[in-house]
Formats: structure tokens, sequence, C-alpha cells
């Protein structure tokens, strides 16, 4: 990794014209939160260069009308539903047994930010709980399908807020650390580079390339438990420029697709480029924190992961 991986695409390219050019027909793709927002785009444009999408969502009758949409767009036989609780162990464990065959993408996009606190049945902070070990459940589950495909592709939605979060093991589970929702945001954002970073080491020789970005200021659902005063800072700040769903969805679909990226791993991108290692005090909310990056604090964390959800 001494050279970052650079392309074409900058923060104003789309979804569809990082994939135009690129036939995915005949591979099969998952995406977590695919109803809406920057995974509705992601699933439109990976659906339209010829892939069959799967949109693993929490409630499929409130997607009914996405899923229209995009089948009307690309063809009924692309667009696939299954409801997935990222939360739910019994949820994850159901969606994967319906899952038969082989899976060439695995897009890890759906989330959670700044809830009020809250706790999952055994006790885990809802944004970890549901950021991380969730997908870390979904994906090492999901292994043998991946290891079925040729080049697949794990993609790992992360977000800025990961680069002054660094995990504190010490209170993996936030019991002790007052909470804040911002701060617990964050953490699972680097939970998710540092799963990146481990699963790539592990699965690599098994034609699986695992990669995380985050997507740049984009205002989705996702923001929806911002306070109403916050928002309107964040819209008003001079200094933010905001993208659009299309446009953040492009770094995404750029990692699922580009033949270029095979087997090149373990990274995190932003605006369609690889990111450089920042380490504080960070000036801007660009490049990955060193903290995010750290081999032994990935193999640390995949160890509690494990412990926790096996795999």
């Amino acid at each position: 990794m001494s050279s970052l991986i650079r392309t074409p695409f900058t923060v104003l390219s789309t979804a569809r014209e990082v994939v135009e050019g690129i036939d995915l027909t005949g591979r099969r793709a998952i995406v977590t939160g695919g109803a809406s927002g920057l995974g509705t785009e992601t699933a439109r444009a990976l659906a339209g260069a010829g892939a069959e999408v799967t949109l693993a969502v929490r409630d499929p009758g409130r997607a009914k009308e996405v899923v229209r949409a995009l089948r009307t767009e690309v063809g009924r036989e692309r667009i696939a539903v299954a409801a997935l609780d990222l939360a739910d162990p019994v949820s994850i464990s159901r969606f994967v047994r319906e899952w038969s065959g082989p899976l060439h993408i695995l897009v890890a996009n759906a989330g959670i930010m700044a809830p009020p606190e809250t706790r999952t049945s055994d006790g885990w902070e809802l944004q970890f709980a549901t950021n991380h070990l969730g997908h870390f459940a979904l994906a090492t589950s999901l292994l043998p399908a991946l290891r079925a495909a040729s080049d697949a592709r794990v993609v790992v939605v992360s977000s800025a807020a990961h680069l002054a979060a660094p995990l504190d093991f010490d209170d993996i589970r936030f019991l002790h650390t007052e909470y804040d929702p911002q701060l617990a945001y964050g953490r699972s954002k680097t939970a998710n580079v540092l799963f990146a970073v481990a699963a790539h080491e592990r699965w690599v020789a098994d034609d699986i390339t695992v990669n995380t970005l985050q997507p740049g200021s984009i205002l989705t659902a996702l923001s929806r438990h911002l306070p109403p005063s916050v928002l309107a800072v964040t819209r008003e700040d001079p200094s933010k420029t905001f993208s659009t769903a299309e446009q953040g969805a492009a770094t995404s679909v750029l990692l699922a697709a580009s033949p270029t990226l095979r087997g090149l791993g373990g990274r995190y991108f932003e605006y369609g480029q690889q990111a450089p290692v920042v380490n504080p005090p960070f000036v801007t909310r660009e490049g990955v924190a060193g903290h995010a990056m750290d081999p032994d604090s990935a193999a640390r964390l995949w160890a509690i992961s494990t412990e926790v959800v096996g795999g």
C-alpha cells in the first residue's frame, strides 16, 4: 500500500458514470439498506449494469415503491427484496439460510446514526450492534457464498465521523462512558474500517476483496435522529459541500464493480480515490485515521466480534 490508488472519478461523479462500460451480467449482489438513499442508488447502478440485486431491508413492506420503481427501470428479474434486521441475530440467520448460490457483491450500506441511547437485547449499544456487529455476522455467515463466486467484493460504508472516534477496547460496549450519540456513531464507523482491514487479510486468498469508504456529506434518512437545530446548522455551514445520493453512491459502486480493484483491498476510499492515512489533530474531515487502519486493533476487534456472533 505504498502508493495510493487513483481513478478518473471525483466528488461530482455519479454511480452511473462509475459503472458505465462495465458488464455485471451474471453477478449477484446484496445491498443492505437498499430501500432509500445511497442504498437505492447503489442498487440502481449495479442492476443497471446487469447485476441481480437483492435489497436487504428491515421492512420489505415499506420498500414496495422503491422496488417497483427499480424493477420498472432495470427489469423485474434484476431486483429482489428480503427482510434483514441487522440488530437481530435471528433475522440475520434467517436471511443467510434463505440465500442460495454464489454471492459476488455484498455492500454493507445500512446503518443508524445518533439515536437516543438504545440497547439490544444482549446489551450492546445499538449503533455498534447494527453498523458493525450486524454486518460482521452477515458477511462472515455469507463467506461460503462469497468463496463460491469469482472476484467477490465486500464493500463497507463508513463515515468521516470515524476520524475523531477511536475504539475504546476497555469499554467496547459503551457501558461506562457517558453516552454521546455522535461518539458512539463514530466508533461504529471506526469498527467498519477495522473490519475491512481484517477481513481482506483473511479472505484475499479466496479471491474476495474487502474495502471501505466514506460517501461524503449527504442529507438522507440516516440523519433522522439528529435534532432539527443540528440539521439547520449543518445545512447552513458554508464549509460543507453536499453531494446527491447518486454522487454519494459512486464510490460504493466503484469498489463493487471496477475490474481494476480486484485483489486490492483493506483500503479506505473517498470521492472515488483511495484516501491517505492521517493522524490527529484532524484539520479536515478527509482521509482515514491511523487508528482505523491499525492491524493490531483490527485483529483485536475481529476476535471480539467472532466471540460475540461467531464466524
